[in-house]
């Protein structure tokens, strides 16, 4: 009998916990995802200790390995940007609650650590002060190198708006790729990324595909299609997408970085890389 209850109790403990953390996205969730499939794990390295938290913008799975969102998702739209484009911008950078302290990232450990708090779900896409607020949580950050942050791949945020503008609507799924043996860690803690995808998928043409870059200064990048991603990443980002879509990479626009955009230039060659 003790034991049946010390069972009983360790599986209400973990329902719990399940619920508390955020491990099931709920309906209202579903909306950032096309065809309100979330993103599957495939590679059993990325499955230990992964959290799925749901915020009014976006969508993120975490890893308490790492210490950061393995992806954040989110769905872009015409109206939707229009919106964003009134925000002013606050940096309420902060821990993520809902995460146990021993598998989140703290504040300290970007202290004068040289890399920029990169947003995957970018805070120029929210449309209120709640969803700008909760994507400069910690559960929505990587470390990002500085001059890839503000240049190169702020101007892949943006194309990617001005895209959601052209196209009417776009699914994102946005995430670090952790690729090397000597993969350098935030106060010890906090894993730091090699490269940054963007995968972009817009249903109404059937066409999808992502921008990848490393992380690191410079201005090359590559596109690719999701299936070249998916299988890289071991991440299945798009579950319920037709394999046509996925073998072949729509043509993206161009990165439009605001130290160029803002003079009337375009970004300098060659930029794009070819996989």
């Amino acid at each position: 009998m003790l034991k049946y209850k010390i069972i009983l109790l360790g599986l209400l403990l973990m329902a719990t916990q399940a619920f508390a953390f955020g491990r099931v996205f709920g309906a209202d969730c579903a909306g950032h995802f096309a065809d309100a499939a979330a993103p599957e794990i495939i590679s059993k390295k990325l499955q230990a200790q992964t959290r799925e938290l749901c915020f009014e913008g976006f969508a993120v799975l975490h890893s308490g390995v790492s210490r950061t969102p393995l992806w954040s998702a989110e769905f872009l739209t015409a109206p939707r940007m229009g919106q964003a484009r009134m925000m002013k911008r606050k940096n309420t950078y902060h821990e993520e609650k809902q995460l146990p302290f021993w598998q989140r990232a703290e504040l300290e450990d970007y202290v004068r650590s040289g890399f920029d708090r990169g947003h995957l779900a970018p805070s120029g896409d929210m449309t209120t002060d709640q969803a700008q607020h909760e994507s400069f949580s910690l559960a929505n950050i990587i470390p990002q190198d500085r001059k890839n942050n503000q240049i190169l791949w702020e101007g892949i945020e943006y194309s990617t708006r001005e895209l959601s503008f052209e196209r009417g609507a776009l699914y994102v799924i946005t995430g670090p790729i952790f690729e090397g043996e000597s993969l350098q860690r935030l106060n010890g803690r906090v894993l730091v990324p090699s490269h940054i995808f963007k995968a972009i998928y817009d249903p109404a043409r059937g066409e999808a595909g992502a921008y990848v870059a490393a992380n690191q200064a410079g201005l090359h990048y590559q596109v690719v299609s999701i299936d070249t991603l998916e299988k890289r990443i071991g991440i299945r980002l798009f579950p319920r997408m037709r394999a046509d879509i996925k073998a072949t990479a729509m043509q993206l626009p161009l990165p439009q970085p605001y130290k160029y955009r803002n003079r009337g230039k375009t970004m300098p060659g060659p930029g794009k890389i070819h996989p």
